[in-house]
């Protein structure tokens, strides 16, 4: 009967860690939006950018140690209303560093024969 209880628990502990790993993964796809933005939401594809790109956490994540553990979210620094004096560290509103990070590298990528997204409606898509 307690090997039994036993393995009932084992069982259940597993469970509980299996269920708690899958929630604490990244998800695959964000939508990007601010509040009273003129545009839609943008869909970004995170899993596409961090395995089949091979873009480095450091890249987006720049002022976190080490991304793999905890992340940053942007608005701590980049204040989503465009209060410039909101923004902590000298950083640019919220908007204008997505816009800086993704249109930048795009436009590098590009460059070397990529085709990835640099106008507004390529990536803020109408429903």
């Amino acid at each position: 009967m307690k090997v039994k209880k036993g393995f009932i628990v084992l069982i259940a502990v597993f469970f509980v860690f299996a269920i708690s790993f899958v929630y604490a993964q990244p998800k695959d796809v964000y939508k990007l939006h601010w509040e009273g933005a003129k545009f839609p939401p943008t869909e970004f594809n995170h899993k596409n950018h961090a395995e089949k790109y091979k873009i480095d956490c450091k890249h987006c994540h720049h002022t976190d140690p080490n991304p793999a553990e905890k992340v940053t979210q942007c608005i701590t620094c980049h204040d989503p209303s465009g209060d410039v004096a909101a923004t902590k560290g000298g950083g640019i509103k919220g908007m204008d560093a997505y816009h800086k990070q993704c249109i930048d590298c795009h436009k590098k990528e590009n460059e070397s024969g990529k085709n990835a997204p640099t106008k507004c409606n390529d990536c803020h898509k109408k429903a």
